[in-house]
């Protein structure tokens, strides 16, 4: 399958099938590198994984200048830089990074891949397997571990010894704490953002809900609905899911204050008509249909259900203390995803623990994609931090 995929995002006619960057597609400004046969943690091979990632700045000589930035779930390795050609959305950090801005290119050498299961260029459903068909419901059950070790055969191939600084959200924020378990000596510094040590009951039960909206949608067929028409694919329910899981990201009095029981436009809720919030959950249903992957979203809401820092490490508790590098925690005041209390359990027991940081935002747990002035403050306090500059 080859298509257009040109940004910004055409809202015009019905969604594809699925939104992934496929082979043939323009690369944009990705870079890809093959980092071999992978074992998954469920005990699958894939026999070759290809991994898409974008850099920005130059790699010191002595490798010491090397930031990483781990994406959440719905994200991929653009973050920076203008829709366009490749590229359905500008970049998703976009303040963050580039000449000038908390992490300055002209001092620092970024990397962001996008991950393992992703749809943006790295091998994951939407790939074609070796008998040259999609993956689809044959790729293999995947975790955040999983996702490491292809990030740190990323980081092999690079060329970088170290990174000065790790630092990512939610999901993210969950790969940071495995690398600096699994290879401590590989980061010098980690910083992360409304995540976990290990996800709870209520959001297992909450990917639950998105997950099944998924799946019982009758134009998933399981998982192999790549061939299907433009309006075929299971857009109802990825934008079931997507309603939901937006919930979780923001707060209720932020959408109170700012939808009420305000009607959307001229439409009447008494004769059918959606209320502004209504309107507001369709139109992000709509958008990650036309720039995203159900099985993508799918395999990646399950690795973060099977996130445990603790599981074969003596419990998270264990698991933590071996975090010896600095590391600052960010919780997000508002977060009803990933509350507080989860980001002080990481901050109490981590051996590099600089304390717990609060991010004060009204938005939820997208905090961290909205406050932009409070997430450069923190960015630039962990590239000081244990004299990392």
């Amino acid at each position: 399958m080859t298509r257009q995929y040109a940004g910004p995002i055409d809202y015009s006619g019905p969604p594809p099938a699925s939104a992934a960057w496929m082979e043939g597609d323009p690369a944009g400004e990705r870079s890809f590198v093959d980092v071999g046969p992978l074992t998954t943690q469920s005990g699958e091979r894939i026999p070759n994984v290809r991994v898409a990632y974008q850099t920005w700045g130059t790699l010191a000589d002595d490798g010491s200048n090397a930031v990483y930035v781990c994406h959440a779930l719905t994200g991929d390795s653009h973050v920076t830089g203008p829709a366009g050609p490749g590229h359905l959305t500008e970049g998703w950090w976009d303040g963050l990074v580039g000449p000038g801005r908390p992490i300055d290119t002209d001092r620092w050498f970024v990397v962001c891949a996008n991950v393992l299961g992703g749809c943006q260029g790295t091998t994951g459903p939407a790939s074609l397997a070796p008998d040259g068909r999609r993956w689809g419901s044959r790729f293999p059950i995947i975790t955040v571990a999983d996702m490491v070790e292809v990030e740190r055969r990323v980081t092999d191939a690079l060329g970088v010894e170290s990174w000065a600084l790790m630092l990512g959200p939610s999901l993210g924020g969950m790969r940071v704490l495995e690398w600096m378990v699994e290879h401590p000596n590989r980061v010098k510094a980690g910083l992360v953002f409304g995540t976990t040590a290990a996800v709870t009951a209520d959001e297992i039960g909450i990917h639950q809900v998105q997950l099944e909206a998924i799946t019982a949608d009758p134009n998933f067929f399981g998982g192999d609905y790549y061939d299907a028409a433009d309006g075929g694919g299971p857009h109802r329910g990825m934008g079931l899911a997507r309603r939901i899981a937006h919930l979780t990201y923001r707060t209720e009095n932020e959408l109170d204050l700012r939808f009420g029981r305000q009607p959307q436009g001229d439409e009447d809720p008494l004769q059918g008509g959606r209320f502004a919030v209504e309107s507001y959950l369709d139109h992000h249903a709509d958008k990650l249909a036309r720039r995203f992957d159900a099985n993508t979203y799918v395999s990646l809401t399950r690795a973060m259900s099977l996130f445990d820092l603790g599981a074969g490490r003596g419990g998270v508790e264990s698991a933590l203390a071996r975090i010896s590098a600095p590391l600052i925690v960010v919780g997000i005041d508002s977060d009803r995803l990933f509350p507080l209390r989860l980001q002080q359990r990481i901050a109490d027991h981590a051996t590099g623990s600089r304390g717990l940081e609060i991010l004060r935002s009204p938005y939820g747990h997208d905090g961290f994609l909205v406050e932009d002035d409070q997430v450069g403050t923190f960015v630039r306090q962990a590239l000081a931090v244990n004299s990392v500059h």
